[in-house]
């Protein structure tokens, strides 16, 4: 599998505390990378390090072999980029139909609607009123409509309904199929991406702990705590 973005001996530090300890972390194009871990264990740092939303103290970040560490969060995006953060990931006083046509490359956003269609009754809606899981819905639309190449999203079903929250897994598996490397934050293994039903695509999981990836494997190798 060619690795579209990488993590390579990062280092992140908030202050005095380091919250990654030289991290490497690749992932695929085509493929699921599930980042696993507890709060604290330096998973959402991780994707943020790979969006360029904090900065490294030391280390890289390649995309596909280019050194982009230096290279702003926003020109990452205009490069294929699309992160949907846990929190603020929606603009709020912006209206379901707004936000959702500032995400459209093509300003199309029919997929959107067609993925999540319980979106379509809330178009005239203020994003900062929906609940937390039509947010989130709304907030995962951008990786659809974006085509994005690499797709960084913490906890996606966060505040889903389970049927909601399977439909999700699914358009991410999807996106994998379509080439996009897709990483994901995670405190467990979702059902959706246990490597029997995302059989369409591979399934690459890295558990951290305490700011270090202590597993990197298949989900069927994921060591019993």
């Amino acid at each position: 599998m060619n690795v579209e973005i990488e993590l390579r001996d990062a280092r992140v530090h908030y202050g005095p505390l380091e919250a990654l300890h030289g991290v490497h972390l690749p992932a695929p194009a085509g493929a699921v990378t599930v980042l696993l871990g507890r709060n604290g264990s330096g998973r959402t740092t991780a994707l943020r390090a790979l969006a360029g939303t904090v900065p490294l103290t030391s280390g890289r970040v390649l995309r596909r072999g280019e050194d982009i560490t230096r290279t702003p969060a926003h020109l990452r995006a205009r490069r294929g980029l699309c992160s949907v953060p846990d929190q603020q990931a929606v603009h709020p006083t912006l209206t379901v139909a707004e936000n959702l046509r500032l995400a459209a490359a093509k300003g199309d956003v029919t997929p959107a609607l067609t993925v999540y269609p319980a979106l379509r009754p809330l178009l005239a809606r203020r994003a900062g009123t929906l609940s937390g899981g039509e947010q989130r819905m709304l907030a995962l639309s951008r990786a659809v409509l974006a085509h994005a190449r690499v797709v960084l999203v913490d906890e996606p079903a966060l505040g889903m309904s389970p049927p909601v929250a399977a439909a999700t897994y699914t358009i991410l598996t999807a996106l994998a199929a379509r080439s996009a490397a897709v990483v994901i934050a995670e405190q467990r293994l979702p059902p959706g991406l246990d490597g029997r039903t995302a059989a369409a695509v591979t399934v690459v999981v890295h558990q951290l702990r305490r700011g270090a990836v202590v597993f990197s494997g298949e989900p069927a190798e994921i060591p019993a705590e």
